[in-house]
C-alpha cells in the first residue's frame, strides 16, 4: 500500500514540476514582434490575423504588392500593427532587408516564422533541376537567411523561430518530389538551429502540418495531366475528416510557439502516418508506390507548370471542392 502511495506521489510531484516548467516557458505575444514569411495569404495570413488579435506588431513579407498590400489593409482595420515588406525569400539579400526594414518600424524582433513556400506537383518524368532549384531556394535557402539574419537581434530578446515544413518533410509524398525533398531539408536544418540555439536563449519549433484547408490549391503549380493533378491534389483537403481548418492550424501553431515546443505535427491523420512509417517503414514503402500507380501519369503536357485556378478541370465539382474553395477566397488567395 505505501508503495502505491508513493508512486502516487511520485506522479503527482513531476504532473506538478513539469507544469510549473511549461509555465516558466510561456510567453506573451502583446508587444511582440513578429516577422511572418509569406503573410499575405493562405496560412501566414491566418497566423498574423490571431497573433495581431493577441497584439503583437506584425511584418509581413511577400512577392505580391498588390496582394500584401490588401492583407496589410485588412490586417490593419482588425487593428493590428502592420509594415508590409516586399520581397522574394528565395533571393539573395531579400533577408538583410527584410529584418532590417523590422528592426527599422519596430526596434526589435522578437519571433521569426519561415512560413513562405512553393509546391510543385506532377511525376518524375515532368520535372527539371528548376523545379528542385525553386524548392530549395524557397523552402532551405530562404529559411537559413533569415535565420542567420535575425539571430543578433533574437538573441537580445531571447526570441523564438517557427519553421513551417510538412507532412511531406517526413513521408515523402509521390507526384511531391522537389516539396518533400526541400522539406526534409528544411526539417533537418531547423532541428540543428534548435540545438545549437537553445544555448543562447532562442527556441526553435519546427512545424509538420498534414493536410490544411488554407485555400492554396489555387496557387500550387500542376505538371502532367495537370486537371487530374488538381483533382487528386484537392480532394484530400475537401472535407474535415482528411483535414484541417487553417484557423485550427495557426492555433496550434501559436500555443506551440507560446510553450517553445520542440516540434508540432497537425492532424491525427498526419501524426498517425508518421508512427506508421518509423514503426513499419517496409510497409509505409510499398504502400507509398501503390498511391503512386493510382497517380496520374505523365501525359502529354511535358514540363509546363501552370497554377490551380488554371489547371482545374470538371472533376471534383465545385461542391465538393467547397471548403479549400472558400479558404481561396477567405485568405487572400485569389484576386
Amino acid at each position: 500500500m505505501r508503495s502505491f502511495s508513493r508512486l502516487g506521489f511520485g506522479l503527482l510531484a513531476g504532473a506538478a514540476a513539469l507544469a510549473a516548467f511549461r509555465a516558466s516557458q510561456r510567453i506573451s505575444f502583446r508587444g511582440k514582434v513578429v516577422l511572418i514569411t509569406g503573410g499575405s495569404r493562405g496560412l501566414g495570413l491566418v497566423l498574423a490575423r490571431q497573433l495581431g488579435a493577441e497584439g503583437a506588431r506584425l511584418a509581413l513579407l511577400a512577392r505580391d504588392p498588390a496582394e500584401l498590400q490588401r492583407a496589410a489593409e485588412e490586417l490593419r482595420a482588425r487593428g493590428a500593427e502592420v509594415v508590409a515588406l516586399v520581397g522574394d525569400v528565395g533571393k539573395s539579400g531579400a533577408a538583410e532587408q527584410a529584418i532590417t526594414a523590422t528592426i527599422h518600424a519596430f526596434g526589435r524582433l522578437d519571433v521569426l516564422i519561415n512560413n513562405a513556400g512553393m509546391i510543385i506537383v506532377g511525376p518524375l518524368e515532368t520535372m527539371n533541376e528548376a523545379d528542385y532549384e525553386s524548392a530549395f531556394a524557397t523552402h532551405l535557402w530562404g529559411p537559413l537567411r533569415f535565420m542567420t539574419a535575425a539571430l543578433p537581434h533574437l538573441k537580445r530578446t531571447r526570441g523564438r523561430i517557427v519553421n513551417i515544413s510538412s507532412f511531406g518533410g517526413k513521408i515523402a509524398v509521390p507526384h511531391l518530389a522537389p516539396y518533400s525533398a526541400s522539406k526534409f531539408a528544411l526539417a533537418g536544418l531547423s532541428d540543428a538551429f534548435r540545438a545549437e540555439l537553445a544555448q543562447v536563449g532562442i527556441k526553435v519549433t519546427t512545424v509538420f502540418p498534414g493536410l490544411l484547408r488554407t485555400g492554396s490549391h489555387v496557387q500550387a503549380l500542376f505538371k502532367g495531366q495537370r486537371a487530374r493533378e488538381f483533382a487528386w491534389f484537392t480532394l484530400g483537403a475537401s472535407t474535415p475528416l482528411t483535414s484541417a481548418s487553417a484557423e485550427n492550424a495557426a492555433r496550434q501553431i501559436i500555443r506551440a510557439c507560446r510553450y517553445g515546443r520542440p516540434e508540432l505535427i497537425i492532424t491525427i491523420q498526419a501524426r498517425l502516418a508518421v508512427l506508421a512509417n518509423a514503426v513499419f517503414p517496409n510497409l509505409a514503402a510499398r504502400v507509398a508506390t501503390l498511391v503512386n500507380r493510382a497517380l496520374p501519369a505523365a501525359g502529354s503536357h511535358g514540363g509546363d507548370a501552370v497554377p490551380g485556378w488554371q489547371a482545374r478541370g470538371s472533376f471534383p465539382p465545385a461542391a465538393v471542392t467547397a471548403l479549400p474553395d472558400q479558404a481561396s477566397d477567405a485568405n487572400n488567395e485569389v484576386s
